[in-house]
């Protein structure tokens, strides 16, 4: 009787501890798979899940010893670290030998590469039709995984529906990183990665340094302090949302903009951060002095290498009006606040499933870019940056550049979600609602929205 009575309490406390466990692992990743959710359209419980089955509730060798839960093996590209495990790889012998496995800073550089997993271009053939898919079937979601390949188990699909619904993970699905609780003060600490002008760039959360930036993103401070002009220490507090780049901007705006038109208050280097152009490259080719700024109101070259002409070079602010600028040794955030929707190229071997690898320097830095003018090429790709800020009377949408609140604005449509239309403008429903007072994610038709 006692016997069975300790087997019993055994299995009791057995039960329990595995019950604590799969709650404190979901409380732990919930964040981060929602604010992925939100960036990128993977659904939070396809994540969640997937993490839970990949990592065994974050248990597994490979989640404790390399921070990766869901089994993203290095392949030739990867230059990070690397943990060798035996899994499914066979030499030509038929003898299993190890594999190679990628390893991150922490368990959410993990969660961010699985998305990038996903939506790699050089992917697209494999996994490109699960972006179409409805976000909130993650029935659906788990189906399309299994059928594209990720997962050689025949009842893959069937475990993770099982995992998702056991634990009510669906949940997540519906919620949005401004309605989960992250503890008194405490701010929810931003890791997404993501693309402007082809460069890698992140948010700053507020008050963060360049060494926490460094820490979080997986690249060295070093790297940081050469890539952005205005970051000069280490310890150096930033404001929240103001961009930080790891890599080097670029020479030329690759969107179809090739003109911006200066705003009041606005500086030069403001436009470097906008668009991702080197602050001496826009000097140079609009004719620009250093220590000087173009007046409000002049277009600015953004794209194409010739500098403008001596007859066409930017008006520049008088000194009057250098003065009322405010000052530049610390960082101010722009405006657009959020960052743009990220840009890919299948021909750009430095997106997809890492982060930021560990490069040498020379090999880090982009490639300078032709030095001829860039023909202009109409387009209608929805991955382009939306116009900011460029004075245009036809359009509705974009305000005078006299209006307090420039920004970019959009009409709702029948069928518009705040969820659907923050992937269409790469920002977050969080964003939006903040941009516009949005006590909750109601919308009407017809309702003008500020995205940016």
């Amino acid at each position: 009787m006692i016997r069975h009575l300790s087997i019993l309490l055994l299995l009791g406390l057995s039960l329990f501890i595995q019950a604590q466990t799969s709650n404190d692992y979901i409380d732990r990743y919930s964040k981060i798979a929602i604010s992925e959710m939100e960036r990128t359209g993977i659904p939070a419980s396809i994540k969640l899940g997937q993490g839970i089955l990949e990592s065994g509730w974050g248990k597994s060798t490979l989640a404790r010893k390399a921070n990766n839960h869901f089994g993203i093996k290095c392949h030739s590209d990867w230059r990070g670290k690397k943990y060798y495990l035996e899994d499914d790889d066979y030499d030509d012998n038929g003898k299993l030998i190890k594999s190679c496995f990628r390893v991150y800073k922490n368990a959410d550089a993990s969660y961010i590469a699985h998305s990038e997993f996903l939506r790699d271009p050089k992917k697209r053939f494999r996994y490109g039709f699960l972006f179409d898919l409805d976000p909130r079937d993650y029935k659906a979601w788990a189906r399309g995984l299994k059928s594209a390949g990720y997962a050689t188990s025949p009842t893959y699909a069937e475990k993770l529906i099982r995992v998702i619904e056991q634990n009510e993970l669906y949940r997540f699905d519906r919620m949005t990183t401004t309605e989960i609780d992250f503890g008194e003060d405490q701010e929810f600490e931003r890791l997404s990665i993501s693309r402007l002008n082809d460069v890698k760039v992140t948010l700053a959360n507020n008050a963060e340094t360049p060494q926490q930036i460094a820490q979080r993103t997986n690249t060295t401070l070093r790297r940081i302090l050469k890539y952005n002009e205005n970051l000069s220490s280490a310890n150096q507090k930033l404001p929240k949302d103001y961009r930080v780049f790891l890599q080097a901007k670029r020479n030329n705006f690759r969107g179809k903009k090739k003109w911006h038109y200066v705003q009041k208050g606005q500086t030069l280097f403001d436009i470097s951060q906008l668009y991702a152009v080197k602050l001496s490259k826009l000097q140079k080719k609009n004719r620009i002095p250093k220590n000087r700024e173009p007046a409000v109101g002049e277009r600015i070259k953004i794209r194409g290498w010739f500098k403008v002409s001596k007859k066409d070079k930017p008006k520049l602010r008088t000194l009057a009006e250098m003065e009322a600028l405010p000052e530049e040794e610390e960082p101010q955030p722009e405006t657009p606040i959020e960052i743009e929707i990220p840009i890919s190229s299948d021909d750009d071997e430095d997106f997809g499933e890492e982060l930021v690898p560990e490069l040498p320097e020379e090999e880090f830095i982009p490639e300078e870019e032709d030095e001829f003018e860039e023909p202009e090429v109409p387009t209608t790709d929805p991955l382009d940056p939306p116009v900011i800020n460029e004075p245009d009377s036809t359009s509705p949408d974009i305000p005078n550049s006299d209006d307090p609140e420039v920004g970019v604005y959009y009409t709702v449509k029948k069928g518009d979600t705040l969820f659907s239309i923050s992937r269409r403008y790469g920002t977050t429903v969080e964003g939006i609602k903040r941009l516009n007072n949005l006590s909750d994610n109601t919308i009407s038709v017809g309702q003008r929205l500020r995205v940016f």
